[in-house]
């Protein structure tokens, strides 16, 4: 008897991102497992099929073909998690430094997911499949900071479709090395990946080739001795794109282990970068919403300490 055939859809939330990549950065299957998945005619873009170098662009759906007995499911763990609001469609999580955000190899649990699957149950959106039930943007594991996660379908596609026209209001807040020479400015560089290392993204003047524009603009809080205590808004949502952005002011944020490594870290583990605020309208009433998180304690640590210098 020949195997059931599942199929997961994907919403693709980038510009220019190769087919294969997409896959490789949101399931948890090898690269030479998702080769043959395309080669053999089991993904589909917008219910197309297309080679491994296709090019998808923000809002594509993609989906691939599977079968169930090999599928890899997130496993729900009993994890405590800062709940900040919730209702039938949505949820808005205040993740702790240190936490990834969805499964992959080498982080099979202990992510967001595993918790959120054993909080909510079923009532989280499949769009996105088994492995990112629910997921709607990302912040990376060392940042602090509050997250929307859907919990129907209904509500998924339209907060999908918001944070791809950027009608989300995100604020974050950092301490960098260094203090930028005004006290309010805006950075608008592109953002790609590194020719020189492939695990880093790199900044670019606007509408270079392969690197995807975006806009941060920035705000000066406090100033200490060879530091800085900074507000940021978000205008597009770019892989790294305040650490790169910052990095570019020759400020990078503190703690930073890939873009400021062998400096002092004040005994962070991570980079000390906190998504402090975020507003939208309800995907379903319509409601304006608005949330904001205190800073944790690492970051409040490192103020006392700054202050001190």
């Amino acid at each position: 008897m020949s195997d059931c055939i599942q199929t997961t859809d994907l919403i693709c939330g980038d510009d220019g991102i190769r087919l294969d990549s997409f896959l490789a950065n949101n399931t948890l299957f090898s690269r030479s497992r998702i080769s043959r998945l395309i080669e053999d005619g089991h993904v589909f873009v917008n219910e197309i099929s297309k080679n491994k170098s296709y090019r998808l662009s923000c809002g594509d759906i993609v989906s691939y073909e599977i079968s169930d007995n090999i599928e890899i499911d997130a496993i729900p763990q009993d994890i405590p998690l800062d709940v900040v609001y919730e209702d039938e469609h949505l949820i808005v999580i205040n993740k702790p430094q240190g936490m990834v955000v969805h499964p992959a190899p080498g982080n099979r649990s202990g992510t967001l997911v595993n918790a959120l699957l054993y909080h909510c149950k079923e009532s989280l959106s499949g769009i996105n499949g088994k492995v990112r039930p629910g997921i709607v943007h990302r912040i990376d594991k060392d940042t602090s900071g509050l997250l929307v996660i859907a919990k129907s379908d209904a509500a998924h596609i339209p907060l999908a479709e918001m944070f791809k026209k950027h009608d989300f209001r995100r604020t974050y807040q950092a301490i960098l090395y260094g203090c930028p020479k005004d006290d309010m400015g805006t950075v608008e560089l592109a953002i790609g990946r590194s020719k020189k290392d492939r695990k880093k993204m790199a900044f670019f003047p606007p509408n270079t080739p392969n690197s995807k524009n975006a806009i941060t603009h920035y705000r000066v809080l406090e100033r200490f001795r060879g530091y800085s205590y900074v507000e940021l808004n978000l205008e597009t949502g770019r892989t790294h794109q305040i650490r790169v952005h910052m990095l570019s002011l020759s400020c990078p944020v503190l703690a930073d282990p890939v873009y400021a490594s062998g400096r002092k870290n004040f005994g962070l583990n991570g980079q000390c970068l906190h998504a402090k605020s975020i507003g939208f309208s309800h995907p379903i009433t319509g409601k304006s919403l608005n949330f904001d998180s205190p800073l944790p304690d690492y970051f409040k640590k490192v103020l006392e300490t700054m202050r001190e210098l």
